[in-house]
């Protein structure tokens, strides 16, 4: 039972870490040796979970490209419910360090058309922003999955104890059932042993008897033999 006790807290320790506010804020980035301005959300993980989740929601937003010097690119990329045939905007992740990293997504105002600009970086600042969510999402979903196996442990040790007690319940009656008819048996025991014991005496004094009234019988038998002897 400590082990549930221990997993429990840290599965509440980490879900109230879950629980903050998610904020997007806006840095500047470097995109083919140009400084643009993009809308990045700081988030707790491992880089390569997080990596993960970036990586499959951008592929619904467009056409996902990697690159290996450069950030990745998305093209024909649906927002605000438009899609934006022949653009392009550019995203990435950076680790900050063991515990968590930065996602990031932006464009380059020189390819977008001037009327688009503003409307876009709306778009991606609550892309971003709904990222941070289903992201955040995710890994309380992932904490409430361990906590409801360990309640499910819980659960089937509460039965298996329930089950136990049952059986040792029932042991009990029968143990004590047992010790009341032994005890019974016990006193008949004793009763016979001492009837025994007195009709021992007896006839241990039966057979004294028996045996002083055949002495005198043989003395009896001995006299009438003496007087046959006499006749004659």
């Amino acid at each position: 039972m400590n082990k549930f006790l221990v997993t429990l807290l840290l599965l509440t320790i980490i879900l109230n870490g879950y629980g903050q506010s998610i904020s997007v804020n806006k840095q500047k980035e470097k995109v083919k040796n140009e400084s643009i301005d993009v809308y990045a959300i700081t988030l707790e993980g491992k880089k390569e979970d997080i990596a993960a989740s970036w990586n499959k929601y951008l592929k619904e937003i467009g056409k996902m490209k990697l690159m290996v010097t450069n950030p990745m690119s998305i093209s024909e990329p649906i927002m605000n419910g438009k899609t934006y045939t022949g653009k392009v905007f550019y995203a990435d992740l950076k680790k900050n360090n063991e515990t968590s990293s930065t996602a990031w997504a932006g464009i380059k105002p020189s390819e977008w058309d001037e009327a688009d600009v503003e409307d876009v970086n709306r778009g991606l600042e609550k892309l971003v922003y709904q990222f941070g969510v289903v992201y955040q999402r995710q890994r309380v979903q992932v904490q409430i999955d361990e906590s409801q196996e360990a309640l499910d442990a819980v659960e089937k040790q509460k039965q298996r104890m329930l089950n136990q007690n049952k059986d040792l319940t029932l042991k009990l009656s029968n143990n004590e059932q047992e010790k009341v008819q032994l005890e019974k048996a016990l006193e008949t025991n004793k009763l016979e042993n001492a009837a025994l014991k007195i009709k021992l005496d007896n006839n241990v004094k039966a057979q004294d008897s028996l045996a002083n009234v055949s002495v005198q019988i043989k003395k009896v038998m001995d006299s009438h033999k003496e007087k046959q002897k006499k006749i004659n």
